[in-house]
């Protein structure tokens, strides 16, 4: 039993010496362990919620707590038709999704001016799986809001490591 034990703590040593981290973490700057996100819809500030804490930082409700803030404007999400059946029923979806974003100092500085970030993605409407070609698109758009939040924390993390030195 204390074998079994040992062995356990010496893998967890192993793992945890070799670098690895959760899929989706970061390592993030101190002054980027608390965020503001200012604006955006309640999916992608969940998103945003998620990366944080899996990051060992935090999402937080107010400007005066926050190392940095992230202001959010113009996002939209859009659904449009590729291409018909014979029967002019709808076989193929593109979902787009476009915000503007801008990095920001708690005194309001600007640490990085607006910019977009657009993602695409397309899937196959199969008019015999009706529900579960919902529950598709739901998780698509789940994966956009994730990867705008990646990038958006990527970005600022290149702009705050290349500000501190």
């Amino acid at each position: 039993m204390l074998a079994k034990k040992a062995a356990i703590l010496v893998m967890a040593l192993l793992v945890g010496s070799c670098g690895y981290h959760l899929r989706g973490a970061f390592q993030l700057p101190e002054n980027m362990k608390s965020v503001y996100v200012e604006g955006g819809s309640p999916q992608l500030r969940e998103q945003f919620k998620r990366v944080m804490t899996s990051s060992s930082g935090q999402l937080v409700d107010s400007r005066s707590g926050a190392g940095i803030v992230i202001k959010i404007f113009d996002e939209d999400f859009n659904r449009r038709v590729l291409s018909l059946s014979s029967r002019g029923k709808t076989n193929e979806f593109e979902l787009y999704y476009r915000l503007d974003y801008e990095l920001a100092n708690v005194g309001d500085a600007l640490l990085m001016e607006r910019q977009p970030v657009e993602i695409r993605r397309d899937y196959y409407n199969d008019q015999q799986f009706m529900i579960a070609k919902d529950n598709e698109e739901t998780m698509i758009r789940n994966e956009m809001y994730q990867q705008a939040v990646h990038t958006i924390v990527n970005r600022a993390r290149v702009v705050l490591e290349a500000g501190a030195k």
